[in-house]
């Protein structure tokens, strides 16, 4: 005859609920060791000390949906004066420096830079409409949402004014209607950081495709 191992008496117990109503004494006895130390508690005391442990994992995620919902506000009453900005620009050839001014003030952004292709010919001479290769433009159509992650030597990274401390960047296409849509690209929006964890790649995008929405939107008027 086999002997009987713990795993028949854990069955045992699961396929008869009514056995500690019938023997109602034993769950007095049962001692467990502490999940906080190696002293020996009852079975009550060791599933309270549970109870107590999921409450708490519980009240740290409830604070942070919390902050993360204090930090969403915060950001979003930003990017609204960010976009009234935008809507109080008398002159076209005013935007492209009040988009960048604006986000380095609004959003602690340490460097931001903007360039625009097949502009009207009243802007091709602005600084904003000059100095941008081929690859940059086929770039910028590539990307259906915003790059986030390390400088590898991109181009766009040359029109900050100090491309050397640009340690993580996002690279942020320019195109009429939706940021993560397949039409080509007008422009690119860069935004760039000495913290080389700043802009990363497992961060979301979706503020910043707004960003470049609302860019795209205003920038439109130039060409």
């Amino acid at each position: 005859m086999n002997p009987i191992t713990e795993d028949d008496i854990a069955n045992y117990l699961a396929n008869t609920p009514d056995f500690f109503e019938r023997h109602a004494e034993l769950l007095a006895t049962v001692q467990l060791n502490s999940g906080h130390g190696t002293r020996a508690v009852s079975l009550q005391e060791r599933q309270a000390e549970m109870l107590r442990d999921k409450i708490k994992v519980l009240e740290h995620r409830v604070m942070d949906m919390i902050r993360h919902g204090n930090e969403n506000v915060l950001i979003a009453d930003k990017l609204q004066r960010w976009a009234r900005n935008l809507f109080l620009t008398q002159q076209a050839r005013d935007l492209p420096q009040q988009i960048t001014g604006e986000i380095r003030a609004q959003f602690m952004v340490p460097q931001v830079a903007v360039r625009i292709w097949d502009v009207k010919a009243e802007y091709a001479e602005e600084i904003f409409a000059v100095g941008v290769g081929d690859d940059a433009k086929t770039f910028a159509s590539s990307l259906t949402s915003p790059y986030c992650g390390v400088n590898s030597g991109f181009e766009a990274v040359n029109w900050l004014g100090d491309p050397d401390v640009a340690l993580s960047v996002a690279l942020i296409p320019l195109r009429v209607g939706a940021a993560n849509g397949t039409a080509p690209a007008f422009g690119m929006l860069v935004l760039a950081s000495p913290d080389p964890q700043r802009f990363h790649d497992g961060m979301g995008t979706d503020f910043l495709e707004r960003i470049a929405e609302l860019a795209s939107a205003a920038l439109s008027r130039l060409r």
